[in-house]
């Protein structure tokens, strides 16, 4: 086996192949650029390797300095991660030339599969059904505008060299081709060193399964079933689970064996994905390879109970499988969340910043599921603007699906993140939306459930009752310090409220302290009790158990009240006397600033590109400018008819989230 081996890759996939060669007794190299040095994969490897500034166009993405670096440590074996080098052919061979095994598929199948258009190619000359598009390149956006027409709206613009999202967009008319085509190009040449396009029909209320296969250097290869991706946002995937919910016995091995005999084709010999457009009928179509492992690859060692990492590193190695496709089974359900650095409330933009506090639930069996959580940050680490901002992958297994997605709602209570936008209250939606829960889905769901964008949820009339004593009792604890603090204060204990949780009031009448409180609601004819399991003033997380029911809150103290959030549902809570409640009914409504002749940077980034002037006449819809961050190019439009009065940023400007990009008069 080998003795050291260099990640070739950052964050949570560096985090997870240490973890792996250690358990195999590899030591680890990590190669980290300027905005890494202080991450977690540099303190956890055996040695480090510093190989530049912090844009991976010049540190993860130069060949040069991943094999100087190979050379330097005496590693033997370099794996490429998920994304940077991780399907380039080229760099495989390199490897191969310079005495390095790369822990991945040899460079003919990476050139076969891992190239979307040769890909399609390939396997239209093996009889394997595919989407209909153009397979070829596309010279300019004259090219483009004129190949969708004649596929017909809506197209999909992807990049060649794609993956995780990136270099992708919908094109349902002329312009958002004329606009697309160049972004996309942008964000190919970024993140991946390679601008090729090519264009398809977009199949609409798609499912995304994709299929893992697995394969060894001696001819063998199996797959490790089916894994469900259609919740995506921007096509970039945000919960996967496995297996699919769609999927019955038959359709699952006609597309395992499909998958299989694709892979062999090509002499595949390490881990990979071929990924399937679904109907609801259950026809399906061959979309790409990923010759690389997966994001999502962790929903699959729960069901199956194999580590892909290793597998990865034994057939690099030279060894055969261990198994054969009858030896495989599923056992279980697995849910994975991708946590963003991202804010739900304001269209998931990127949210760059440190992690004032990191708190992820702990992993392990837990009450009927198991939980796993894949990280690559601590708390005080900063997320950065030029990488992915994914914080964690967060995962849990149970017997059955509900199971698994029970469990999933209750770990995502208990992470807390304080610093930066993160996604999870979108994610706790997600977990509770009866759609989702029935399987029902697509890739169109969450343009479909949340058309208007995501705004928190109401809460149901379990989750009022929490709140409602989540409130009562953090304002009995701060009551009870008063009187400890207070010299000569002899009040009685007040007993009976007013529990305002946003806008709806309530009457309670409580007994006992916050550790066993007694919330009586008189006008409902009925007591709820509460538990408190841990807290304490400062603490902004509330543990309890309301009716014998745990559940977790994270709370903040307002400048009256508290803000508490339980999953998606987020509210005001307001614990007040009955006089204080007849008073509080007549406050004015405080009325938000006017920012209608303003546009705002919705995130920190880059501007690429200031698409007017000073006096220009702009219509609604028109293009303002266009940021980049986290490896995206967002497109900014106007929101109003106007002429512009101010232009306050030019291109190559960076700007701060809510800063004034233009302003008309």
């Amino acid at each position: 086996m080998f003795k050291k081996l260099l990640i070739a890759n950052r964050g949570e996939i560096a985090v997870r192949v240490i973890k792996t060669c250690r358990r195999l007794g590899i030591k680890t190299v990590v190669v980290y650029s300027d905005a890494d040095a202080d991450s977690l994969a540099v303190e956890m490897a055996d040695e480090t390797v510093h190989i530049g500034p912090a844009p991976a166009a010049q540190s993860y993405l130069v060949a040069d300095k991943i094999i100087a670096a190979c050379k330097q440590t005496g590693a033997e074996a370099v794996h490429p991660g998920f994304g940077f080098l991780s399907e380039n052919a080229g760099f495989a061979q390199r490897c191969a030339d310079e005495g390095v095994v790369f822990i991945g598929p040899n460079p003919g199948a990476i050139q076969a599969m891992g190239d979307k258009i040769e890909s399609k190619k390939f396997a239209q000359a093996a009889g394997v059904s595919c989407v209909p598009g153009h397979i070829g390149e596309i010279d300019d956006t004259a090219h483009a505008v004129k190949i969708s027409e004649q596929i017909g709206y809506p197209v999909m613009i992807k990049a060649s060299a794609g993956g995780g999202g990136k270099g992708i967009r919908v094109a349902w008319s002329r312009q958002d081709v004329e606009e697309g085509f160049p972004a996309v190009r942008a964000e190919a040449k970024a993140s991946f060193g390679d601008d090729r396009i090519f264009i398809e029909k977009f199949i609409e209320s798609p499912r995304h399964i994709e299929i893992q296969v697995l394969g060894d250097k001696h001819g063998n290869v199996v797959h490790l079933f089916e894994r469900e991706c259609s919740i995506q946002r921007r096509n970039q995937k945000v919960i996967e689970e496995a297996p699919s919910p769609l999927l019955d016995e038959a359709t699952r091995a006609a597309m395992g064996a499909q998958a299989v005999a694709l892979a062999k084709a090509v002499n595949y010999d390490s881990a990979g994905t071929v990924e399937f457009v679904a109907g609801q009928d259950k026809s399906f179509y061959f979309l790409e390879m990923n010759t690389r492992l997966q994001v999502e690859h962790p929903v699959t060692e729960l069901i199956t109970g194999l580590d892909l990492v290793e597998q990865m590193i034994r057939s690099a190695w030279g060894e055969t499988l261990a198994f054969k496709q009858d030896d495989l089974k599923i056992n279980g359900w697995a849910i994975e969340s991708r946590i963003y650095a991202e804010d739900p409330y304001r269209k998931f933009l990127p949210s760059i910043g440190r992690l004032v506090r990191y708190d992820p639930p702990a992993e392990g069996q837990q009450d009927g599921y198991t939980v796993r959580n894949d990280a690559g940050v601590r708390e005080g680490d900063e997320i950065s603007m030029y990488y992915d901002p994914m914080i964690s992958k967060l995962c849990t297994w149970a017997p059955t699906r509900l199971g698994a997605i029970d469990g999933m709602g209750r770990a995502l209570e208990d992470f807390h993140i304080e610093g930066l936008g993160q996604n999870i209250p979108f994610l706790a939606a997600v977990m509770d939306q009866e759609r989702y829960r029935s399987g029902k889905i697509s890739t169109n769901y969450i343009k479909d459930e949340f058309a208007d964008g995501f705004k928190g949820v109401d809460p149901t009339p379990e989750q009022v009752d929490v709140l409602t004593a989540v409130g009562a009792a953090m304002q009995r604890v701060y009551a009870a310090r008063a009187r400890n603090t207070d010299a000569g204060l002899s009040n009685p204990v007040r007993t009976e409220w007013i529990v305002a949780v946003g806008h709806a009031k309530r009457r309670v009448k409580l007994s006992g302290e916050a550790e066993h409180l007694s919330v009586e609601l008189p006008d409902e004819g009925r007591t709820i009790d509460l538990e408190t399991v841990d807290w304490r003033p400062g603490k902004p997380v509330f543990l309890g158990r309301l009716d014998g029911k745990a559940f977790t809150v994270q709370v903040t103290p307002a400048a009256e009240g508290f803000t508490i959030r339980h999953r998606a549902a987020k509210a005001k809570v307001l614990v007040l006397t009955p006089r204080s409640a007849e008073l509080h009914d007549k406050l004015p409504e405080k009325q938000a600033a006017d920012t209608s002749k303003l546009v705002l940077s919705p995130m920190p980034g880059l501007v690429v590109s200031m698409d007017v002037v000073t006096g220009q006449q702009v219509r609604e819809g028109e293009v303002v400018c266009v940021l980049e961050a986290m490896k995206m190019q967002n497109i900014i439009r106007a929101e109003r008819d106007g002429v512009v009065k101010v232009v306050n940023a030019k291109g190559g400007d960076p700007v701060a989230a809510d800063e004034v990009l233009v302003e008309f008069a």
